[in-house]
């Protein structure tokens, strides 16, 4: 299975933020949308992620300056990206490994997408859980 399968049940644009915003105005959204990423986008192109761990490292080397300066300056680059026809496994294996939570999936450069480990993880759940469920059926019938 791929990472299309995740993003099939979603629907609106992916929320974004952009090089030029202020980390103070990324940071309410990320308050008011209760997410922990955002993909960097400009014209459609992932340029970095900025997230909450952004934030720590900012406000331990920069102070309440970090506030006023712009997302592009302390955004995590360049982005690591998947596709979306990369299997959830390797996704997974691609976050353990590199040690992040999100991904923005890409087509060439233009975003398509943004998945987060949390999704990942309930959707191998939701998998292992309905083999289960047919392996149980099976025996049942047997």
């Amino acid at each position: 299975m791929t990472i299309a399968i995740i993003l099939q049940g979603r629907e609106g644009a992916v929320f974004t933020a952009s090089p030029d915003e202020s980390v103070e105005t990324v940071v309410a959204r990320l308050a008011e949308k209760r997410i922990g990423a955002l993909p960097v986008v400009e014209n459609g192109e992932v340029l970095g992620i900025f997230s909450e761990r952004d934030v720590i490292y900012g406000l331990a080397s920069h102070g309440s300056a970090l506030m006023a300066k712009q997302v592009g300056d302390v955004m995590t680059a360049p982005a690591i990206t998947v596709t979306a026809d990369t299997p959830v496994l390797s996704a997974l294996s691609l976050m353990t490994r590199r040690r992040i939570r999100h991904l923005p999936v890409a087509d060439g450069l233009q975003i398509v997408g943004f998945v987060s480990i949390g999704d990942l993880v309930k959707y191998r759940i939701e998998k292992i859980e309905a083999e289960a469920s047919a392996m149980r059926d099976y025996i049942q019938m047997a």
